[in-house]
């Protein structure tokens, strides 16, 4: 099938090539952006079908007027050799688009040739949020790692999987995917969710602080339990926090640990873990 055969399936008259302008665009990567996200490989070949001719607008605004283009094919692109900042083959979805030639948006024309209209946004839905390092599907629930922080050899993002629909693509100011020029909004409680990420990693902080602060204060295993501190998770920051107030205060030990050394035991559990 033709360039202008594979168009006109969209129009509602067969259009000739000079009445048309096209133009490429990578839609979206599996890169991890600046917001700690990233598109697994599957979501970007679910993808592929589902924007097949879908709108482009500006801004995400919804209103009909800022209709200007409309996506006629769509591959997946990858590039020998290229690998994402995590070292996964990268992968990206191209889309070919176009427009009909009009007085109008001669302008928009000229913008895209001198790569001032460039950056690209998708907007769709995403079934499950997953968290690089443990695996919650973080849509029913937050886990206790912070997307962008290091656990091990592991940088903790959040992967976009199951991709139930695609809505449109829009010219954007600032992308968030640096490699692809891409932004992206996946479903409606993506701002909230990462409101809450925001306030539990602002509250581990804070959980870490104290414990490391008393930490100082218990000399038989400050060194180890400091060392240990740095790499936990808000939920041991809580139970170790819970166990130095316990220690200092020579309050009765909890219930299923030994009366001699039950930091001693916790430290150990928490470098085998």
């Amino acid at each position: 099938m033709t360039e202008m055969e594979k168009l006109n399936r969209f129009t509602r008259r067969e259009h000739a090539p000079e009445e048309v302008y096209l133009f490429d665009v990578i839609l979206c990567d599996n890169e991890i952006d600046r917001d700690k996200e990233r598109f697994s490989e599957k979501a970007l070949m679910q993808m592929q079908p589902l924007f097949l001719g879908k709108t482009g607008i500006f801004d995400h605004d919804l209103r009909s007027r800022g209709q200007t283009a409309r996506i006629y094919d769509t591959e997946l692109v990858q590039e020998a050799g290229k690998l994402t900042s995590d070292g996964r083959p990268y992968m990206a979805l191209r889309a070919k688009a176009y427009m009909i030639r009009t007085d109008s948006n001669a302008d928009l024309i000229r913008e895209i040739d001198g790569g001032i209209k460039k950056e690209v946004s998708v907007s769709c839905c995403a079934a499950k949020r997953i968290c690089s390092v443990c695996g919650a599907d973080r849509s029913e629930g937050l886990c206790q790692h912070v997307p962008g922080r290091r656990y091990g050899d592991t940088v903790c993002c959040v992967i976009l999987d199951e991709i139930q629909d695609a809505y449109e693509w829009s010219f954007v100011a600032v992308p968030a995917q640096v490699g692809a020029g891409v932004t992206k909004t996946c479903g409606k409680e993506t701002g909230q969710m990462e409101t809450q990420e925001l306030l539990l990693g602002e509250v581990e902080n804070m959980l870490r602080a104290e414990v490391l602060t008393l930490c100082g204060k218990e000399g038989k295993v400050s060194k180890a339990l400091a060392m240990a501190a740095e790499k936990m998770g808000l939920q041991d920051l809580m139970r170790l926090r819970r166990m130095l107030l316990t220690e200092q205060s020579g309050q009765v030990q909890l219930a299923g640990e030994t009366d001699s050394t039950p930091l001693d035991a916790f430290v150990q559990r928490s470098r085998e873990g």
